[in-house]
């Protein structure tokens, strides 16, 4: 073979040690994710499906490029094209590298996720991972690819040497770019420490900005808030460590919702409240752990009542509050009508003496 090879011009003898290096590494490959994938199979878990998912096109590129590492010292290339085969390859084996570990991170972050499921009733557990495995993904992400871009730039000789001169005035460029790329960098900070700190997480329920919505995607440097119209509100990280806001399911999802009415005060109360706590019970939002009745206030022609009542979440509290606050109303509008607000007045005709009960005798 090697004295076929020989006889052969210079251009075809490279060819065909090219192709057969790729073809092997391309075989090679397919085998081994062959059995990788029957083996996978075998087991329960598709952790391992994932992850052959992911890494099978990195890795058959990583191979190619590795084989023809492996035979170019056969090729027999002049200098100019020996400049030209190390220069592209150090740009291909680092950018193949990250990719193959920006793989890694994604199957372990699609891992994290299959295993969470948000959408159970009791997920704070769930959320908190969700949350933590979504930012550390982006910044593990962010170092891979700034640890890509600088090797392949320290492959080519002349950014090599252009970076050694100007080295001295490193501690200048820094403070320039530092001082430019502030708001992006405190940003960046404050998503790292969003990362551990979690005080807020994926699907939680907040007010900011006067807005209510969920937490619907964490950035490095932003948040996506998914407003209840379907608006998004995009909210630099900062803004959450630095200014104050309501989470509504910071320890547990669960809600105490409020319904307010104003009765006139001759209303019967306990009639009212005997109707209400009917109401609540019926309702399929209502999680059953509390439902009270109260008066909170009284005004010249008017007392405030008060309804408590808990939910599984803020959507399923929300719609209770509506549901109940209907109810009632319709209730007092059939039932209890001597309920509805009533302005009195006294009218004194011209010499009446006014009495104690303040309606006046002549």
């Amino acid at each position: 073979m090697d004295r076929i090879v020989a006889g052969l011009p210079v251009l075809v003898s490279n060819a065909i040690i090219i192709g057969t290096a790729v073809v092997l590494a391309l075989a090679v490959h397919w085998i081994v994710t062959i059995i990788l994938s029957r083996a996978a199979r075998r087991t329960a878990s598709g952790v391992d499906d994932m992850l052959l998912r992911k890494l099978r096109q990195p890795s058959r590129w990583l191979l190619v490029v590795l084989a023809l590492s492996f035979v170019h010292p056969a090729l027999g290339l002049d200098p100019a094209a020996e400049r030209i085969a190390g220069l592209v390859a150090g740009l291909l084996l680092p950018a193949l590298f990250g990719w193959l570990a920006i793989a890694c991170l994604g199957a372990a972050y699609q891992v994290v996720e299959a295993r969470t499921d948000i959408a159970a009733p009791d997920n704070l557990l769930a959320r908190s991972r969700r949350t933590r495995i979504s930012i550390l993904y982006r910044i593990g992400v962010f170092l891979v690819l700034l640890v890509t871009i600088c090797m392949m730039l320290i492959s080519i000789p002349s950014v090599r040497n252009v970076g050694v001169t100007l080295i001295a005035s490193a501690g200048l460029a820094g403070l320039a770019v530092g001082a430019a790329a502030q708001p992006a960098l405190k940003n960046l900070i404050a998503g790292i420490q969003m990362a551990f700190t979690e005080p807020i997480r994926i699907d939680d329920v907040v007010i900011i900005e006067g807005e209510w919505g969920r937490i619907e995607e964490i950035h490095l440097t932003f948040v996506i808030v998914k407003i209840w119209d379907e608006r998004r509100l995009v909210v630099p990280v900062s803004k959450f460590l630095e200014n104050s806001f309501q989470n509504w399911t910071r320890e547990t999802s669960q809600l105490l919702g409020s319904v307010l009415w104003y009765l006139d005060p001759t209303a019967d109360v306990d009639r009212f409240r005997a109707k209400l706590e009917e109401v609540v019970k019926a309702n399929p939002f209502w999680d059953g752990r509390f439902q009270n009745v109260q008066v909170t206030d009284t005004r010249p022609e008017a007392i405030e009542v008060r309804a408590l009542m808990t939910a599984r979440d803020a959507s399923r509290t929300f719609d209770l509050r509506c549901d109940v606050r209907e109810a009632m109303l319709a209730f007092v509008r059939r039932e209890m009508p001597e309920a509805i607000v009533r302005h009195r007045t006294v009218i004194e005709r011209r010499g009446d003496t006014p009495t104690r009960d303040g309606t006046g005798a002549s």
